[in-house]
């Protein structure tokens, strides 16, 4: 067998994806991974990079294009390292993704059951109610752009075909106002300057808003950038400054100050409207998240007389929901502001059948599991890292009898299915949701039952 050298050029069928979306070809015996492949397609391949478990190419030349091939349509598609399939139509992106979840279930979770189609979304392009772009001075010119893929380097980007015209809007204001205030941006030496923007925008009711994260000490001018903002963006209700100082890439420091307006916008969701601060967790695709939201509530077959328990619940969206069909439930969440404002949307919102602990999520289950809590229905909505390791062992000893899972990572998804299915709980659905069009990033909601008594 040839052994591969950087610079080598193959000819070479792509046959699959990788969980990124790159394509997979196969050469002498090795997995090499392209950038912008498509399953099906033919090309020559140089050789970029050998590692001792990863070998990476790119197109040399396409010599047998895929019908599924569209031109990107994005000027700093390949540079910025968001979207990872504008090079593909959806159909094939969807399919994509569905064998991304079916391959995720079957080689780490060692689960068989047949995964079917995405729930598409209507939109692919202006989706995300939230945005976080970061800020740089470029040839004496401030800019917002996204991190290239894998590195530190900001991609200046005048709008992203994903995010909303209000975020694209009012990254042109904060960056209009640095240039004429001469406003720098973030040094990690001096630990001052403008860091990032950061907007939400509810899709129900148009309410924005703007976040500057900055570094420490006093930001000049304050009153103009209010201004600047307002006259952009007239549906702005809440304008913050966030701060942080810490050089590694946290987003968000933990204190904030309020500008202008309330520390909140309203959006509407699941027939109930939810307040949303800077730090609560809300899906990012509000007609896609009433879909999974209905699929998972599906999925808990509540009969208004069970009990049920929501971890990581963000703003309470998914607690709420359960609510309308539960005799009671507990939402846990460890962002305090989110408990809070998860608290005056269950108020406002006339839902008294809830209660909300802010907690660790492993640690809230135990002290429940002690209150002699014994929930018919647990759902999880973790982060992309899944379940603390003794979590599944905490939730299966409060012995519900089903358990729903919503992930936005099928590797750590059927990590810990793996780890149920040793307690006793067995996969009974599975559903994926494109909730991020364009990225390779998929969500999946999964019914557990409980089969060891």
């Amino acid at each position: 067998m040839t052994e591969l050298a950087k610079n080598q050029i193959y000819e070479a069928l792509c046959t699959g994806y990788t969980s990124d979306g790159m394509g997979v070809v196969k050469i002498n015996g090795r997995a090499v991974f392209v950038n912008g492949l498509i399953a099906g397609e033919k090309c020559r391949v140089r050789i970029l990079k050998v590692g001792k478990n990863a070998v990476y190419g790119k197109i040399e030349e396409l010599l047998m294009e895929s019908p599924h091939r569209v031109r990107p349509d994005c000027p700093v598609y390949g540079r910025c390292g968001g979207c990872a399939l504008r090079h593909m139509d959806y159909q094939e992106e969807l399919e994509f993704k569905r064998r991304k979840v079916s391959d995720a279930l079957h080689r780490i979770g060692g689960i068989e059951l047949e995964v079917p189609e995405l729930i598409g979304s209507d939109s692919i392009t202006g989706y995300r109610n939230k945005t976080i772009c970061s800020v740089a001075i470029s040839d004496g010119k401030a800019v917002t752009g996204f991190y290239r893929q894998r590195t530190h380097d900001i991609v200046p980007a005048d709008g992203c075909a994903i995010e909303s015209d209000y975020a694209r809007r009012a990254a042109k204001a904060v960056c209009g106002w640095m240039d004429e205030y001469g406003i720098p941006d973030f040094s990690v030496e001096s630990g001052r300057g403008i860091r990032r923007v950061f907007c939400r925008y509810g899709q129900s009711t148009g309410e924005g808003q703007t976040v500057i994260i900055t570094g420490k000490g006093p930001v000049p001018h304050i009153d103009e950038l209010v201004g600047a903002l307002l006259n952009a963006c007239p549906e702005t209700v809440s304008i913050m400054r966030n701060i942080n100082a810490d050089p590694g890439d946290t987003v968000l420091g933990d204190k904030f100050q309020l500008l202008w307006g309330r520390e909140y916008i309203v959006d509407r969701l699941m027939g109930m409207n939810f307040k949303l601060t800077a730090d609560s967790f809300y899906q990012i695709n509000s007609p896609q998240a009433q879909r999974l939201y209905g699929k998972a509530l599906e999925f808990a077959a509540l009969d208004g007389k069970g009990t049920a328990v929501d971890l990581y619940c963000g703003a309470g969206t998914i607690t709420m929901c359960l609510a309308k069909e539960a005799r009671e439930v507990i939402g846990v969440e460890i962002v305090e502001r989110a408990v809070e404002s998860a608290r005056e949307s269950a108020r406002e919102n006339g839902i008294e059948n809830v209660r909300f602990v802010c907690s660790d999520a492993a640690q809230a289950a135990e002290d429940l599991l002690k209150e002699g809590i014994r929930p018919d229905v647990i759902t999880v909505d973790p982060p992309r890292r899944g379940l603390s390791p003794k979590t599944p062992d905490i939730i299966a000893s409060m012995a519900p009898d089903r358990i729903v899972y919503v992930s936005c990572d099928p590797a750590t998804l059927a990590r810990d299915l793996k780890r149920f299915a040793q307690l006793g709980y067995t996969v009974k659905r599975v559903q994926p949701v494109d909730m991020f069009p364009r990225t390779s990033h998929v969500e999946t909601v999964v019914l557990m039952s409980r089969v060891t008594k």
